[in-house]
């Protein structure tokens, strides 16, 4: 910083306030002095025009009356432009506003000028005088102000002409796109931005064409910038511009229409951004920072589903809710909605403290009010689950808990029926002898003809809760065994059933959820952050995809509106190649894929099938309220024999037999099990 006493510069934002007040303070008395004069000067020139610009043939009573009302007239236009705020205005962000307030101000003067010439002092003057005196007036005024405004616009552009700057492509010349290109040719040279700005160097963006789809808007212009074609021709004008980034300004568009769009950006290897629909919806204008980057839930071209969620807290509110695999990416979002739907108490109940602890402190912090209980153990452990119900009585179960991961399950097998199958029977034992009202199973597409170990005891937990729904309204619920590996299942004697037992038993089938835990979006940008190869298991491996919020949406609706056995299955529309999101996750990285970062086909693994399916031929479909939400009508089979192959899975699960025979149990006891055979070569 330059010492102002020798010469220097002050920093206006490290002077006192004081000293800023004043700065502005001279500036809004020059433009006080300059008003004085344009006044006397609009006025004068307008009498002079009148008179052919021969100042000797002004009538004398005319110059006398110019000369006795000009100086009260100047001073009454002052006091009414400082009420108009034309002194406290910063122009250099002059706009309409301004211009309104202008030229509200100029028309307020021109009476006080004819009332002080033609009533004061009984003068009438030529009408082109008034005319002609109030257009030089606000020409004037308009000049010094908004030229002010031009001169730093010309100031700003030229900076940015002198520094390096990525093209910029818009797509949608609406109003969104407006506001956005105005934002970018508006943007300064700023010291902030050079200080953060590796080695002073500093990259502008600037926009250089418009893509929209209206014909009627092509080969014209936008503030200077052309619109150059529709959706089809952004390929070829990425490489005439230089286009490095792609802002997709077009909040109306459906996900259908955004899809097919985006596919084209993102084929063009350039940096897309996009407006998040909502704020055309609540906003009157966008601006640059909500510009967000194109996530892969775009890029699935499928409306969201909506589910009605008001009436689903309002049936959750005041229950007692057990959450299952809590911690986990379904279980942690589940308990985020139930937290903040007033449930009496929410208990989370999962085998690993880290993730359980995380959201304890994160539900904590955010919801304080809220009764929280979180407690570490395993749904294989019937003696805990017996104390956890007997303590807290749930209302709701949502079991989330499971081993999800089909390769590991080929490996352990036995973990999966222990875990997967009968950990589910536990908890929906536990359930209902402790009279819990409903228990919701999180099920998974891999359970419909399965050809892996996960996918095959995740359909014995569909049979499970069938059964439980099936003995129950039966008035049997006394036939349903209970399964344990001990002689003392809970250190007490259990209680018997009650006289009428009321839980109701549905599963929830949906597939892959985007972002969860062992999904493939991680695991690919994980690969990529790392420089590739990005590996999938196939080329033509197809898998239906949902997002988090979907998921837990449908478990919700399922857990309030269920009777009793259903199957609630998602629409998901059509199935998304792995080989597809794997190279538009690539593009949106900024990288080419099979250029910059490598594809490897790795081969099927244990278990794996190329593609799965939502529901199994003879189920059918049952249609709901919600056309995207199907119920799946449930499977006929022995419920005695099918009890016995149970305890025979959980004998040979304890005592850690072989994968084959564990495979061989799990295909009696599920006919449409089919276990996958060696992992195949992907096709060259």
């Amino acid at each position: 910083m330059k010492n102002p006493e020798v010469g220097g510069e002050q920093n206006p934002r490290t002077e006192p306030r004081s000293k800023r007040r004043k700065y502005w303070q001279r500036v809004a008395a020059l433009l006080m002095a300059y008003d004085l004069l344009a006044v006397c000067v609009s006025y004068f020139l307008a009498l002079l025009l009148r008179f052919d610009g021969n100042w000797l043939q002004i009538p004398a009573q005319y110059l006398d009356a110019y000369c006795r009302s000009i100086l009260p007239y100047a001073l009454c236009c002052i006091v009414v432009f400082h009420f108009r705020r034309l002194y406290s205005s910063i122009w250099r962000f002059a706009s309409y506003v301004e211009l309104a307030q202008t030229l509200l101000a100029n028309g307020i003067t021109i009476p006080v000028q004819i009332f002080l010439t033609a009533g004061v002092f009984g003068v009438k003057m030529p009408l082109s005088y008034y005319v002609w005196g109030a257009a030089f007036q606000l020409g004037l005024m308009m000049v010094i102000r908004f030229g002010y405004r031009f001169v730093k616009m010309e100031q700003a552009r030229l900076k940015k002409n002198a520094l390096d700057y990525e093209s910029v492509m818009l797509v949608g010349a609406g109003n969104a796109g407006q506001m956005i290109l105005r934002e970018i040719n508006q943007a300064e040279d700023t010291p902030e931005k050079r200080k953060s700005a590796p080695d002073g160097d500093i990259t502008a963006d600037r926009v250089v064409c418009i893509i929209d789809d209206d014909p009627n808007t092509w080969n014209r212009f936008v503030e200077g910038v052309p619109v150059v074609g529709g959706r089809d021709s952004i390929p070829e004008n990425v490489v005439k511009y230089g286009v490095r980034k792609i802002f997709l300004t077009i909040p109306s568009a459906s996900v259908s229409q955004k899809k097919e769009i985006l596919d084209i950006c993102v084929g063009t290897g350039c940096k897309v951004k996009q407006l998040p629909g909502i704020y055309q919806l609540v906003r009157e204008n966008v601006t640059l920072n909500e510009m967000e980057d194109v996530s892969m839930e775009d890029l699935l071209g499928r409306e969201p589903i909506r589910v009605d969620l008001d009436n689903v807290f309002r049936f959750l509110r005041g229950k007692t809710i057990l959450v299952t695999g809590g911690g986990g990416s379904i279980g942690s979002e589940l308990c985020r909605q139930i937290a903040g739907h007033e449930p009496k108490k929410l208990i989370i109940f999962d085998v690993y403290e880290n993730n359980a602890y995380a959201l304890q402190l994160e539900l904590r912090e955010q919801r304080p009010d809220l009764d929280l209980v979180v407690l570490i153990g395993s749904v294989r452990d019937s003696r805990k689950l017996n104390a956890l119900f007997a303590e807290y009585r749930p209302d709701v179960v949502y079991h989330a808990a499971a081993h999800k991961h089909v390769p590991l399950m080929e490996d352990s097998p036995c973990e999966a029926i222990k875990n997967n199958t009968i950990g589910t029977y536990k908890t929906a034992y536990a359930a209902m002898l402790y009279g819990c009202e409903r228990f919701v199973l999180i099920s998974t597409d891999k359970a419909v003809n399965p050809t892996s170990v996960m996918g095959a005891s995740k359909c014995l937990c569909e049979m499970i809760i069938q059964s439980f729904d099936a003995k129950i309204k039966a008035g049997r619920a006394a036939e349903l065994p209970q399964l344990f590996t001990h002689g003392d299942p809970s250190g007490t004697p259990p209680p018997e059933l009650p006289r009428r037992v009321r839980t109701e038993y549905v599963a929830v089938r949906f597939g892959n959820v985007l972002g969860s835990n062992g999904s493939v979006i991680p695991i690919f940008k994980e690969q990529i952050e790392k420089g590739g190869p990005v590996t999938v298991t196939h080329p033509d491996i197809i898998r239906y995809f949902m997002t988090i919020p979907e998921a837990v949406s449908l478990v919700l609706l399922a857990g309030t509106y269920a009777k009793g056995g259903e199957i609630f299955v998602l629409d998901l529309g059509s199935p998304v190649k792995i080989d597809t999101l794997a190279r538009n996750l690539i593009r949106l990285s900024g990288y080419r894929p099979d250029v910059d970062i490598k594809i490897e086909y790795t081969g099927l693994r244990p278990g794996e099938k190329l593609y799965e399916e939502m529901l199994m031929a003879e189920e059918g479909l049952q249609k709901t309220q919600n056309n995207l939400i199907f119920i799946g009508h449930p499977i006929q089979f022995d419920m005695s024999r099918f009890f016995d192959q149970l305890r025979g899975l959980m004998d040979a699960a304890y005592r850690n037999a072989d994968g084959e025979e564990i495979r061989r149990l799990l295909a009696e006891a599920v006919s449409t099990y089919r276990p996958a055979q060696e992992s195949q070569s992907p096709e060259k």
